[in-house]
């Protein structure tokens, strides 16, 4: 397939789930949290997909793995959130497995990407 777009990239649209689900899984969150953990939940799950698309936006590829490792480094702070979530209670232990199983996934997914754009830059 022909990426014409960030929106073409799968990495990019397995990071938007993974953000939609967030949202939906902090709903039920204690409404104490509305700026506490369900905020830092939902801002690193969209920084992970909108580090994507800027990074693709700019006008070099040293950029753009720059952007992806941001990503990466959201990924790993989203997971944290997660495991604190779960630990104190907030978040169902099967559902933030769940959610951690993604995040690896969508983590193996930039590692790879990164590879592959650092080979074709050579």
């Amino acid at each position: 397939m022909e990426v014409k777009s960030y929106r073409d990239l799968r990495v990019w649209q397995q990071a938007i789930t993974l953000s939609v689900d967030c949202y939906k899984i902090t709903e039920d969150m204690p409404k104490t949290e509305l700026y506490g953990l369900t905020s830092q939940i939902r801002r690193a799950s969209v920084s992970v997909a909108a580090n994507i698309a800027e990074g693709y936006g700019r006008d070099n590829t040293g950029n753009f793995v720059q952007f992806l490792r941001i990503s990466q480094g959201s990924l790993k702070e989203l997971e944290t959130h997660f495991i604190i979530a779960s630990r104190i209670g907030y978040l169902e232990f099967g559902k933030v497995e769940s959610l951690l199983e993604r995040c690896e996934e969508v983590g193996k997914m930039l590692r790879s990407y990164i590879r592959s754009l650092q080979a074709s830059t050579g």
